[in-house]
């Protein structure tokens, strides 16, 4: 009798679950095919098929919910539903984008879209956003509803693996990501909400451009090099001006003196100028800063908000749209052997820094000048054949820091700080870590130099111990630094000031590796401890800090947030608690790694 109600109530409705999940899965992959040909009519048709399975699959799992009392049966159960509000989500999706499918790059039938002019075809996608957004707080919900059943679901109580599959680690990866994307939804939903406004929908909105040169690295993510102002009205943009950032230090009358970090650390600077003014790691703060000094410019506008560009950005779209001509010059995101690195960034700086005898007018301006001729190649082809991978590059650089947000709106900076675009130092109940590197005066020798930070925790009967190593590596020949035969000195010494932010209340025990005598306060709700050192050329330098935690530092299980810093690219993060291998890989992005995962 046993038997039979196994057979019943266990073994054939699993048996039943297998097959129309196996169904699923094939349903899916082909949606996901249906996405990469950018055919919205074949996603809907797909979308469609796979509701149809998925509903299916959930008819027949209800002939296990009885069991739902043990956990993975309502881990399951969780799971299914949560999926189902998944595809509800895309179902409404597709049916907003559906009547606009081409403006965001997909293919819908014959369209009169490639028959405007680019300013027309980004003032017809602004005006049209309102009408595609009409469905965001369902779709939100939708999000919301499906999260709060994955947050239900313990990778705990899974094996590391069961025969051949990895089982808890994907549950963890799959939590982390949707995570991520309902992040998007829920909390950016105020931002997705105003991007008509945002592009000058009804009123005129002013931006600031500013150009970071990450090869240069300063707090924010580089040295500010140039900048761009231009107004945006229904769609229709407008460049008001495009210039380096020492012409609009010309247009202060008196600068103040340099704050105590520039005349400790920096070369020869003893007065505080708008380029240096990005010293904080957060950058409303540095913005701050930057406001102190812009608004003594006769050249100050009032602006809507501030976007911050690394060189990342300028590679990506070169690589999108090719190679592309600014003031009579060609760039490309090919290798270049002078300097193994793209072509651009060895003809930018070959255009802005080796000294001729001559003057050079805006020097730098332009690389605004480059950024706009990539806009406009960006609209110039249909969206259904590069809008896609362009959108899909600028959400990485976003969430890897190389483009920062910041609006004078409160609401909208609410939201893209909640969705961590707006560069801020966060804020978190774990252990904490987050490494800032300036240069000051050591070239562009970032170009050239690798870092290897390497992180572990031990816990003992007198508290938590942090030992923080940081290794910098720089296997390139020095640059022809001489200036008055015309050399380009790219690669040089690095004069690095570090700081290091760890949890409020940390107690320093040892930091190896300062030139100079290492300083520890309090700043941005953190603990700092600061040094300074220098990476030669075909040189290498390790830092190794070791600290306790303060005892407030919840250890049951232990987490540690590692905040990156805007700009940065090659790095690589290792971090080990108590023994165990919590991360060992490139850092791009911020992570939170768990002891408990």
């Amino acid at each position: 009798m046993v038997l039979l109600l196994g057979y019943f109530f266990v073994f054939r409705p699993v048996l039943q679950i297998k097959v129309r999940a196996q169904e699923v899965a094939a349903s899916a992959k082909e949606l996901k095919t249906a996405f990469t040909k950018n055919d919205i009519d074949l996603v809907k048709k797909q979308l469609d098929d796979l509701n149809k399975k998925y509903q299916d699959l959930e008819k027949e799992s209800q002939a296990i919910y009885w069991a739902a009392f043990i956990p993975y049966v309502a881990d399951y159960k969780n799971g299914v539903e949560a999926g189902d509000y998944i595809i509800k989500a895309a179902h409404e999706a597709v049916v907003a984008i559906a009547p606009y499918a081409d403006l965001i790059g997909f293919k819908k039938g014959e369209s009169s879209f490639l028959e405007k002019s680019s300013e027309d075809r980004l003032q017809t996608a602004v005006l049209t956003l309102d009408k595609v957004l009409t469905r965001i707080d369902v779709i939100s919900d939708d999000i919301k509803n499906a999260q709060e059943r994955i947050n239900k679901i313990d990778p705990n109580r899974y094996p590391e693996q069961f025969g051949k599959t990895v089982v808890k680690s994907s549950i963890v990866n799959l939590k982390n990501q949707f995570a991520g994307l309902a992040s998007l939804f829920v909390d950016a939903k105020p931002l997705l909400k105003n991007i008509p406004n945002i592009f000058g929908k009804d009123k005129e909105k002013t931006y600031l451009i500013l150009f970071q040169n990450d090869k240069e690295l300063r707090a924010t993510g580089g040295f500010l090099t140039s900048y761009a102002v231009f107004k945006i009205k229904d769609g229709k943009l407008r460049v008001e001006k495009s210039a380096d950032m020492y012409t609009l230090d010309q247009t202060i009358s008196a600068h103040p003196v340099a704050p105590p970090e520039i005349l400790t650390y920096h070369k020869n600077v003893s007065q505080f100028y708008i380029r240096d003014s990005n010293l904080s790691p957060d950058l409303v703060k540095s913005i701050e800063l930057f406001n102190s000094l812009y608004a003594k410019s006769s050249e100050k506008v009032d602006y809507d908000g501030i976007i911050t560009l690394d060189s990342k950005i300028l590679v990506d779209m070169l690589t999108i749209y090719g190679d592309t001509e600014a003031d009579g010059v060609r760039f490309s995101a090919n290798k270049d052997k002078r300097c193994d690195c793209p072509q651009v960034l060895y003809t930018l700086f070959d255009l802005v820094d080796r000294p001729v005898n001559y003057v050079k007018e805006n020097r730098k301006g332009i690389l605004g000048d480059l950024m706009f001729a990539l806009l406009n190649k960006a609209l110039a082809f249909s969206p259904s054949k590069y809008y896609g991978t362009l959108m899909q590059t600028m959400y990485k650089n976003l969430q890897e820091k190389h483009m920062l947000l910041y609006f004078t709106d409160q609401q909208l900076q609410t939201s893209v700080e909640k969705i961590n675009f707006a560069g801020r130092i966060r804020d978190f109940d774990g252990d904490y870590l987050h490494i800032n590197n300036v240069n000051f005066a050591g070239a562009k020798s970032n170009l050239f130099i690798s870092e290897v930070v390497d992180s572990k925790t031990k816990t003992g009967s007198q508290g938590v111990e942090r030992e923080v190593s940081i290794q910098f590596r720089n296997p390139y020949p020095h640059s022809d630094c001489n200036l008055e035969r015309g050399g380009l000195c790219l690669n040089a010494q690095l004069r690095n000031w570090m700081r290091v932010y760890v949890p409020k209340g940390s107690k320093l025990l040892k930091f190896e590796g300062s030139e100079t005598q290492v300083k520890t306060y309090e700043s941005l709700n953190k603990t700092v401890f600061e040094g300074f050192l220098k990476i030669n050329p075909l040189g290498y330098a390790k830092v190794n800090i070791k600290y306790t935690l303060p005892s407030y530092i919840s250890t049951s299980p232990y987490q540690l947030m590692v905040q990156k810093q805007p700009g940065v690219d090659a790095l690589t993060l290792k971090v080990e608690a108590d023994g165990k291998k919590l991360y060992d890989n490139l850092f791009d992005t911020d992570k939170i790694l768990s002891a408990g995962q």
